[in-house]
């Protein structure tokens, strides 16, 4: 890795407890890279207005300028909801980000969706803790990005912080049940369950690619940065190849 130090700015729910945690772990032992969080409040994830109107960009812009403080060299909104609210609600925020700060941008769904697309996969997974009706508008949204999902699992939480008290066990039984269903990547799409270290050994045993939000979002933002993704290789084989959608 080049001796230039990566700075990485993720913007993160508030009630997140898995993100921050995952990510610096992932980065620890890789010289000259750092990640740096701030905050904004989402607590409950839903179809209703007031938690869809957590994802405004008015709220969410002015942890960007924070970030943007630090001077870092790519900023990641670090969580999931253009995957229920629209992808062009993630592509507008990126563009509003870097017309800001002049940092270029990334989210975790253009991230995901990205990585999909990079590694050729067609028979998609989806494993989340959200509701009935969110999980079936992401199918909806990720279908109209050309990616029909395969199978699916999901958990019925809505209670933001709980997502982070799932075990890892439990994500790993899910990743596991939409694999024996033929699905040939798993999409871990949500940033707050702790599913990161479960990639590499699952992908080696299941012969599928495991997509663990926190860790692919970490993969396009580091490589955003131009950093070198190669250094992340041990955990999971998005980290041995480069995006393809710039």
């Amino acid at each position: 890795m080049s001796t230039q130090r990566k700075r990485l700015g993720m913007i993160t729910p508030s009630s997140n407890s898995v993100l921050e945690p995952v990510t610096n772990s992932m980065l620890h032992g890789v010289a000259g890279v750092t990640a740096h969080f701030s905050r904004f409040r989402v607590t409950e994830i839903s179809l209703d207005a007031a938690a869809l109107s957590q994802f405004d960009a008015s709220v969410m812009l002015p942890a960007a300028d924070l970030l943007a403080d630090a001077r870092v060299d790519a900023i990641a909104w670090n969580g999931t909801s253009a995957s229920w609210l629209g992808v062009g609600r993630d592509k507008s925020l990126c563009e509003a980000i870097t017309a800001r700060t002049g940092v270029p941008a990334t989210t975790s769904t253009l991230a995901c969706i990205d990585a999909v697309r990079t590694i050729g996969a067609r028979r998609v997974g989806l494993v989340s803790p959200y509701t009935d009706d969110v999980q079936r508008r992401i199918g909806d949204v990720w279908a109209e990005e050309g990616i029909v999902p395969h199978a699916e699992r999901h958990l019925g939480l809505r209670d933001n912080f709980s997502f982070g008290e799932v075990t890892p066990a439990a994500i790993e039984d899910m990743i596991r049940a939409v694999a024996a269903e033929g699905a040939d990547a798993v999409v871990v799409l949500c940033t707050n369950l702790d599913g990161a270290a479960l990639a590499s050994s699952l992908e080696q045993e299941l012969n599928v690619a495991v997509l663990d939000s926190v860790a692919v979002t970490l993969w396009r933002t580091l490589e955003l940065a131009g950093g070198d993704i190669g250094a992340l290789a041990g955990w999971g084989r998005i980290f041995q190849t480069s995006a393809i959608i710039k």
